[in-house]
């Protein structure tokens, strides 16, 4: 099976043919994997507006990923909303296990790095009232 990377499309060659994968489908398992993880409340938006960062709707949560291809493998970037009161290394942790695990095994290529940027946190209502 050869690799090919064109347009940010990583394209495998097999014996019937060429499957392509795009960014937008490694985004979208990046983001499930995220958001299985405890802690994590969700997936922000890449930018900070007034220094809060956005919750994506649950259909909108690759745009909480940035993905990027080089030399044959991923390079991702989370941006999460988790939720008060947990250990935010700890959350990062297993996020950044779990992404690496699943678009290893989804996609049979290494991945370089998974960067876990906490955009902002959630404060349930029963943690309000203290």
């Amino acid at each position: 099976m050869t690799r090919a990377e064109r347009s940010g499309v990583i394209r495998y060659e097999t014996d019937w043919g060429w499957i392509e994968v795009s960014p937008v489908a490694i985004a979208a398992i990046a983001s499930g994997a995220a958001l299985e993880c405890y802690g994590v409340v969700g997936m922000a938006s890449r930018s900070l507006r007034d220094g809060l960062g956005e919750l994506l709707a649950r259909d909108a949560s690759h745009r909480g990923v940035e993905v990027q291809l080089r030399d044959g493998a991923i390079g991702v970037d989370l941006y999460i909303i988790i939720e008060y009161g947990v250990r935010i290394s700890e959350v990062a942790r297993n996020v950044m296990s779990l992404v690496r695990f699943r678009l290893e095994k989804a996609l049979s290529m290494p991945v370089a790095y998974v960067n876990v940027h906490v955009q902002g946190l959630h404060v349930s209502p029963q943690d309000e009232r203290r």
